[in-house]
């Protein structure tokens, strides 16, 4: 393609968009490129992320497999990740400004731990190249940007499949919106009063499936929430959909087997005998929790018992409830907390290597828009800054092959 003045439309003011337009025009500098925002307002999800903070990307520091934090899409973004990774988005930050910071769970934040730092580097690059922001201008449909040689899409996660159907009226493929990472309602007076209790370390699974996950926990006045059931939810995505959001879960609160708890406790019998079960508990357990698990399984009266009185089958029932207590989830919450959507532009419908659309040529997708997303933990938001530079680099090569790795 001749390299003379073209024109790129950028569908979507959000994280993916606005890398996408920064990086494109820095290796292009002359390409036109324009952004459509259907709100008035650009960057609002990069605003709340990561409670205020921004969690922009992660270390990746222990995922031996990337279907571990990418339920959906992994295959590509191991792929798209040898082009551009999360140590390649690390030293893109630092060197637009933004200093950053790793936490001890591996998750990156900028160093200001204000999500605005993140918006601030993008409209500040994006207005010093000379990247046109259209706000309050919603794209309905691709004959609206036929005056464009080439089109990016990248609005972010649409919880309903209607606003994807210009999309899939050109061809594409849809792969059907349901929400992830999502907090869970249990309807249990006496466990909302532990609203506010965390623990470090547990795992919440779906009985009768594969389906599990592991990390903090978290009491809320609705139920339960944390990492733990954060990737629960984008694990189990579609089959919570499907079940209307009832399912039965179960949750270690140790982490441990059976065997683990019972050699747990027996030491805890032999190291407290002559004290009561309600004041000698598990490292591991805030003590509310402890008490509330004792009264669940042991029951109120005999919680008041020392550790040498309890008799071998409450001890088994003691276990039973840290390894293997169980809930009915009533729902999510009715206030609609989750910031990921599962599903989206099927990935058959788009060229592995470039993003492009199989059905429109000049067409590409980036961030979740895509059926890609992954769990908490800044994947999300670093597979938004690797399919736009994707998407960036192969518009750009249209135009003149052989750019680096990184231009």
């Amino acid at each position: 393609m001749a390299s003379g003045r073209m024109k790129t439309a950028i569908v979507g003011g959000g994280a993916a968009g606005f890398f996408l337009a920064v990086c494109l025009k820095e290796m292009r500098p002359e390409m036109e490129v324009t952004i459509f925002e259907r709100s008035h307002h650009v960057l609002a999800k990069v605003k709340v992320s990561g409670g205020g903070r921004c969690n922009c990307t992660n270390t990746f520091e222990g995922v031996a497999d990337l279907s571990a934090v990418y339920p959906r899409g992994h295959r590509l973004m191991k792929r798209l990740m040898r082009q551009f990774n999360q140590h390649d988005a690390y030293q893109w930050f630092e060197r637009h400004g933004v200093k950053l910071t790793v936490q001890e769970d591996q998750c990156v934040f900028p160093e200001s731990q204000d999500s605005q730092t993140i918006i601030d580097c993008f409209v500040n690059a994006a207005q010093r190249l000379g990247v046109r922001v259209v706000r309050g201008h919603c794209i309905s449909s691709l004959s609206e940007l036929d005056d464009f040689d080439f089109v990016a899409v990248t609005t972010g996660g649409q919880p309903k499949a209607d606003r994807l159907l210009w999309l899939q009226e050109a061809g594409h493929a849809i792969e059907q919106p349901v929400p992830s990472l999502f907090s869970l309602s249990v309807a249990d007076d006496a466990l909302h009063q532990l609203m506010g209790t965390v623990v470090g370390s547990a795992q919440v699974m779906i009985p009768g499936t594969r389906l599990r996950a592991t990390g903090a926990l978290l009491i809320t006045h609705w139920g339960l929430s944390g990492p733990a059931v954060l990737r629960l939810s984008s694990y189990a995505a579609r089959h919570l959909s499907e079940s209307d959001y009832k399912v039965q879960l179960s949750v270690n609160w140790l982490c441990m087997t059976d065997a683990q708890a019972q050699q747990l406790m027996g030491g805890l019998q032999e190291r407290y005998a002559q004290r009561q079960l309600r004041n000698a508990h598990p490292t591991e357990l805030p003590v509310r929790l402890w008490h509330y698990l004792l009264s669940k399984s042991v029951g109120e009266q005999k919680a008041q018992l020392t550790w040498r009185e309890l008799g071998r089958k409450d001890l088994n029932r003691l276990v039973n409830t840290l390894c293997n207590d169980t809930y009915l989830s009533s729902g999510r919450p009715v206030f609609k907390d989750e910031f990921v959507t599962c599903g989206g532009i099927s990935l058959s419908s788009v060229v592995p290597a470039t993003l492009e659309s199989r059905h429109r040529p000049g067409l590409y997708f980036a961030g979740e828009v895509l059926d890609i997303d992954g769990v908490t933990g800044g994947f999300n938001f670093q597979a938004a800054w690797t399919t736009a530079f994707t998407v960036a680099k192969a518009i750009a090569e249209q135009v003149s092959p052989n750019l680096p790795k990184g231009s």
